[in-house]
């Protein structure tokens, strides 16, 4: 079957494009790198059933279809845009943007095709949350004039014209992901706790440390969305992993990891900062037969030998 990922040259989209080409599928990755990294599918390029097409979703409604490929699009993975504050806030309007032309886009597609589409949502939609953990029935806590506004209110208005459309979609709502392939740059705090430990430098932490996060290996995330996509499912559907830890304890466990002579400096909170992030996957569990196989520790391994790599060829 033929399949189009948006932002397949991000950490989750080049993921789920291994999956995918793994599994025997055509793969028409697009992405226009503004945050997405050739690297990552180099790996790709000159695979059977592997295509790229570097193009922004807000700029077409056109099947992007490569020369010679006669075979019709079955489904839509629509991952693209920024997902970390640093990159998102960098250029709101066109987070926002990208969450309203490109889905609209991505919708029309659809539609066109005949085929099945995944929004990626997030677990921001639920802002700095009232209720742990989180369930899809709950409507979230969203600053919407606040700087994540753009992302925050840009996924949920792509959750509403999903949900308003004729066309055969899902909602992923996803929470924190990690892995090989994130980007140095990424500025969140698994990444920049890495960082910062590998260099043996002080490991900047916003406000006391004790607002949690749960983290999901890439593998695992990517294989969820597969499942809520060749599922029956509209969604949303929470695609995360429930094992929740302080922002402190995480950077501990890295510094550990790493062997890092790094402390621990407190900086201001920022500004609309989730205190609390887990997800309810109860549905994930019991409709699709999901849930994350990748402990932490296993996974902080893999992604701390991968940027050290990354470290050492710069």
């Amino acid at each position: 079957m033929t399949i189009l990922v948006t932002g397949a040259a991000g950490l989750l989209g080049s993921e789920l494009t291994r999956q995918l080409l793994d599994r025997g599928e055509i793969v028409i990755g697009l992405d226009n790198y503004y945050t997405g990294s050739k690297s990552n599918i180099d790996q790709f390029f000159g695979r059977n059933g592997f295509y790229f097409v570097q193009r922004d979703v807000r700029d077409s409604t056109e099947y992007p279809r490569p020369m010679g490929l006669l075979n019709p699009l079955k489904q839509i993975y629509n991952l693209a845009c920024p997902a970390s504050p640093v990159h998102y806030q960098t250029d709101p309007w066109c987070t926002l943007m990208t969450n309203i032309d490109g889905v609209r886009n991505m919708l029309s597609l659809s539609l066109q095709s005949g085929s099945r589409m995944l929004q990626a949502s997030t677990s921001e939609v639920y802002g700095d949350p009232l209720i742990t953990p989180q369930k899809e029935e709950y409507w979230g806590n969203v600053n919407a004039l606040g700087p994540r506004a753009c992302y925050d209110e840009g996924k949920r208005v792509a959750e509403t014209m999903c949900t308003i459309s004729t066309a055969n979609t899902c909602i992923a709502r996803i929470f924190n992901t990690y892995g090989p392939g994130m980007a140095l740059n990424d500025g969140r705090a698994i990444s920049n706790f890495i960082i910062q430990a590998l260099q043996n430098k002080p490991i900047t932490m916003h406000g006391d440390g004790k607002q949690t996060r749960s983290f999901c290996y890439v593998e695992d995330t990517a294989s969820g969305l597969i499942e809520l996509m060749n599922s029956d499912l509209q969604g949303p559907v929470n695609i995360g992993n429930p094992d929740e830890i302080q922002l402190i304890d995480l950077a501990e466990q890295i510094i550990d990891l790493t062997n890092s002579t790094s402390e621990i400096v407190h900086q201001d909170s920022a500004v609309d900062d989730p205190q609390r992030r887990c997800p309810d996957i109860s549905q994930a569990i019991g409709q699709l037969a999901w849930s994350p196989t990748v402990d932490r520790q296993t996974g902080l391994e893999r992604t701390i030998e991968y940027i050290r790599e990354k470290l050492c060829e710069q």
